[in-house]
């Protein structure tokens, strides 16, 4: 199945495999050829830290490549802009608590940090938003409690 991503998102992976194949990996497999070099691997501590750093290195190498394979890249500006809630979208909403306002933008899972304003598609509020336009009133069920907004603005950037 296709996972949505931001064109940013996606980039942000393809740097961070990068890192970890141009970088992460030859270091690490220098580290092991010094920790070799030190004689008895049963009781070399740095030796067997460098092949669990490796282990976590090659899994994470190959969990990012199968998310690119797997993503469907989405650059929010060139979506039509219906005035609507889509993927990709920056929301402002406006709490019904008379709370202060919140900015968030919807994207993928790979992506997602609410504390940066960025939301899982996937998560509740998210999903209550597709399909919404400014005016509208969301009620949002969420592990809090149920929590209401209206939609104050929608834009694709």
């Amino acid at each position: 199945m296709r996972s949505p991503i931001t064109l940013r998102g996606a980039e942000k992976l393809r740097a961070e495999l990068r890192k970890l194949k141009a970088e992460d990996r030859p270091a690490i497999i220098r580290a092991i050829a010094e920790a070799r070099s030190h004689g008895d691997l049963s009781e070399n501590a740095e030796y067997h830290a460098a092949r669990e750093q490796q282990g976590f290195i090659e899994g994470r190498i190959k969990e990012i490549e199968q998310r690119l394979a797997d993503a469907q890249v989405i650059d929010p500006a060139t979506l039509p802009d219906t005035g609507k809630v889509v993927f990709g979208a920056t929301v402002e909403l406006a709490p019904d608590d008379g709370g202060p306002e919140v900015r968030y933008q919807i994207v993928g899972d790979d992506e997602a940090d609410i504390r940066n304003g960025l939301l899982s598609i996937n998560s509740p509020i998210a999903r209550a938003l597709i399909g919404r336009s400014p005016g509208d009133e969301v009620e949002v069920a969420a592990p809090g409690g149920s929590r209401g907004f209206e939609v104050l603005a929608v834009r694709l950037e």
